[in-house]
């Protein structure tokens, strides 16, 4: 993704539904990982319809995580590890470009682990394109 003149124009109902299905993904991420819900700071939450979209969000026992979703993997991170969403997108890429080598070297013939760790490379380099393009975060 090297710039937002490459993403599909969405009309605003399109670009809500995304935003709602990309929410609920990750909602379903963090509940399946036993990090249950508060709430959202939209305020430092974005979103790069339909693409990406990186969540700041406060789980029932007061801690923050960011959370990604959309074209990409769905993960979460501790809130602590970045400071803002692109620098979540930073974390992201890096975590996954590591992790991508790790699978490789290890999964040997596991045709399946050999495809996740594609996946999780190709997310990895698209991620870091987008926090790379500083057109994108001019207003951030």
């Amino acid at each position: 993704m090297s710039d937002e003149s490459q993403l599909p124009k969405l009309t605003q109902e399109q670009h809500d539904e995304w935003v709602k299905i990309q929410f609920e993904r990750a909602n379903k991420h963090l509940a399946e990982n036993g990090v249950l819900f508060d709430s959202v700071a939209t305020d430092q939450s974005r979103y790069l319809a339909p693409f990406v979209a990186v969540w700041k969000i406060k789980s029932l026992e007061n801690k923050y995580y960011w959370v990604i979703s959309g074209e990409v993997p769905v993960d979460f991170i501790a809130d602590k590890c970045a400071i803002d969403a692109r620098d979540a997108l930073r974390y992201f890429s890096m975590h996954w470009q590591v992790k991508s080598e790790n699978i490789r070297q290890s999964a040997g013939d596991d045709e399946l682990q050999q495809k996740y760790a594609k996946l999780l490379q190709i997310g990895a380099e698209n991620i870091y394109r987008t926090y790379n393009n500083e057109a994108l975060w001019k207003d951030s």
